[in-house]
């Protein structure tokens, strides 16, 4: 494997069976060494539960695991996600997420009660088999349609029930964008905008750096090549570092297959960067 951070490629967005993800852990690392990958980032939905095992995986497998999670926000009634990576320090993290974890289990137990009405007999237990002891989300929920065969795939499942505004929807209790961004800074790590698309201008993408959002995710499968150079463009404009990945959820499905996004190692290097300035500033 090349040993200049300039030749290697990582993967900075990838989930596991510890969130919705199909892989467990450490086949999501060893997935990352088949692809050649010098450094994968582990950012399940809302845990940190994942993270042990694909740490032990990763001494085995010679890849760098990046510590990290994906919080789901809320930044003018729109859910938004932020990326925490580099994360050092957890225990409070963990704390604020068994909160979290709690709320989700709730949200998904309104859904299946919603089914329930609508004449769908889907049960929690049967959702909560689907998440394997997982951070449940609504895709457990449609996993669970899908076994009972009151739906044929997940588009269904979304477009009839489960997606914004359906007759199951159920909204998710919101964590504002800075209070995630203050969690993720206080567990040593850095705050990165998940796939921001087409509709993120310079204004939303300078509050959110106000807010302290270190980074944008520049790389990622729903961002046209205009999408990314124009989110760069943007980055380098606020001073926030770049990040990518392809959001990889287990299946491989073209940009959506690990590794396909092609992310170069220095981008890696300037996130160390400033987890160390931010590290220094913490200390004076």
């Amino acid at each position: 494997m090349p040993t200049s951070a300039q030749h290697q490629l990582v993967d900075l967005h990838a989930h596991s069976t510890a969130s919705d993800g199909s892989r467990r852990p450490a086949d999501v690392v060893a997935a990352a060494r088949a692809a050649g990958l010098s450094a994968i980032a582990l950012t399940d939905h809302d845990t940190l539960g994942g993270l042990d095992e694909a740490a032990q995986a990763a001494a085995q497998h010679g890849v760098r695991l990046i510590p990290g999670i994906e919080l789901s926000a809320v930044e003018r009634d729109a859910e938004t996600h932020i990326l925490g990576l580099h994360l050092s320090d957890r225990a409070d993290l963990e704390r604020r997420l068994v909160a979290l974890q709690d709320m989700r289990v709730t949200r998904a137990r309104r859904m299946v009660e919603r089914l329930n009405v609508l004449g769908i007999p889907v049960t929690m237990d049967s959702v909560l088999r689907e998440a394997q002891g997982g951070a449940v989300g609504r895709p457990h929920v449609a996993r669970a349609l899908i076994a009972g065969g009151w739906v044929t795939d997940f588009r269904e499942a979304f477009d009839r029930f489960l997606g914004n505004h359906r007759q199951a929807f159920v909204p998710k209790d919101q964590l504002p964008v800075a209070e995630a961004v203050a969690m993720i800074h206080r567990a040593g790590g850095i705050a990165i905008l998940a796939h921001p698309g087409s509709q993120m201008t310079r204004e939303r993408l300078a509050a959110f750096a106000a807010m302290g959002l270190d980074g944008v995710e520049v790389l990622h499968p729903s961002h046209s090549d205009a999408d990314a150079q124009r989110i760069d463009a943007l980055a380098g404009e606020l001073d926030l570092v770049r990040s990518g990945g392809s959001d990889w959820h287990g299946a491989d499905e073209g940009a959506r297959t690990l590794g396909a996004m092609r992310v170069p190692g220095h981008w890696l290097t300037e996130q160390e960067a400033r987890v160390a300035a931010l590290a220094s500033r913490r200390v004076a």
